[in-house]
């Protein structure tokens, strides 16, 4: 009998092959999945202000025009418009920043002159997650990267300021010059204001222990993520963010209901139109010790709009509340010292007011 000889094959080993074909239909069935999930968040996203209309004046029985009738309809139509748009923003921006972490954008701006450094800050810091808990730990971390300050300033000026969910949620509510003017806006006194407080060289006014720490080289430890893995980033954002300021979002839609339904037009363009020269520094110091998600301050901004108030006026006052927080200035208290707070205060309040005052005059 002759012995059996071996094929050369070896069954232990996959074919290469079969497992891209099996990523690939994997990929398919999700981007199936994606494309019939943003059709069914469309047709219900269209039937939404139609329903408001029924509920609010057909199945509740309000008078059309009355100041009832208009915060309910308001509030109904509203509420599950922010939150459906909130939701879809923050899954793809969750997928968006899985290609920005904290650790490569100080790998980026290590050793980048001002001037440009100030600008590439402000990009990365629309990008870059953050949140007001960050900001000591990224302070730290661009100190001992050598980054200098001004350029620091301006990532933590854009980061919260130009709040990537805030700005789609413009366009999707009030249109993309409103958007495009908040995001330009944004972008030069974040840029503007870091130079200036580089300008200064106030590096002094760090706190002591602060500025002992020496400039290392940082290590970044690049994570290979695969498109499975941005979803589950997404998702991951879906359930924090939206799980977190839900409760800012309603409450502020409620106050915009209240404002939409109740406020005459008259008053609000008399304490917060072009010819109120007040009003914009008036609505920077309301602004300032506000604590609100950005996310919950655009349905109190699309009904001041509604209402007459003056574009330049109500971005000030959006902008003081989410750029200049109370919370954030206690919390950079812990490596700042009083005066390089104030300086940060007095630089981007006077840029808030310039982009206010500017707006005012030109639209």
């Amino acid at each position: 009998m002759k012995p059996i000889q071996s094929t050369g094959c070896d069954c232990s080993k996959t074919d290469p092959s079969l497992t891209m074909n099996t990523k690939n239909i994997h990929m398919g069935k999700g981007a199936l999945t994606g494309l019939l999930g943003f059709t069914l968040w469309y047709l219900i996203y269209r039937q939404l202000e139609p329903f408001s209309h029924y509920f609010s004046y057909s199945l509740l029985g309000l008078e059309r025009g009355s100041h009832l009738g208009e915060a309910i309809q308001f509030f109904v139509y509203d509420t599950p418009k922010v939150m459906m748009l909130l939701t879809l923003i923050v899954f793809v921006i969750g997928m968006i920043r899985s290609f920005f972490t904290q650790e490569r954008t100080r790998k980026y701006l290590a050793g980048k002159r001002e001037t440009a450094g100030n600008a590439m800050a402000a990009l990365l810091g629309i990008v870059t997650p953050f949140c007001s808990c960050s900001a000591v730990p990224l302070f730290l971390g661009f100190v001992q990267a050598g980054i200098p300050l001004g350029v620091t300033f301006s990532f933590l000026i854009a980061a919260p300021m130009v709040n990537e969910i805030a700005l789609i949620l413009l366009y999707g509510l009030l249109g993309w010059k409103v958007a495009a003017i908040y995001l330009v806006s944004g972008l030069l006194i974040a840029i503007v204001a870091g130079w200036i407080i580089g300008r200064f060289k106030l590096e002094h006014w760090i706190e002591d222990w602060v500025q002992e720490m020496r400039a290392g080289e940082v290590v970044v430890v690049e994570e290979k993520l695969t498109w499975a893995n941005r979803v589950e980033r997404g998702r991951e954002a879906v359930h924090d963010i939206v799980g977190k300021v839900w409760i800012y979002v309603v409450a502020g839609i409620g106050v915009g209901a209240l404002i939409h339904g109740y406020v005459p037009e008259e008053f609000m363009a008399s304490i917060m139109g072009k010819d109120a020269w007040w009003s914009v520094p008036a609505a920077v110091v309301v602004g300032i010790p506000m604590y609100s998600s950005a996310a919950g301050i655009v349905p109190v901004i699309e009904a001041l709009l509604g209402k007459g108030a003056a574009l330049g006026t109500v971005l000030a006052f959006m902008m003081s509340v989410i750029a200049l927080s109370l919370p954030e200035m206690v919390i950079l208290r812990k490596v700042l010292k009083p005066k390089l707070i104030a300086v940060f205060i007095a630089v981007v309040g006077t840029g808030i007011l310039f982009t206010g005052y500017l707006f005012n005059l030109v639209i």
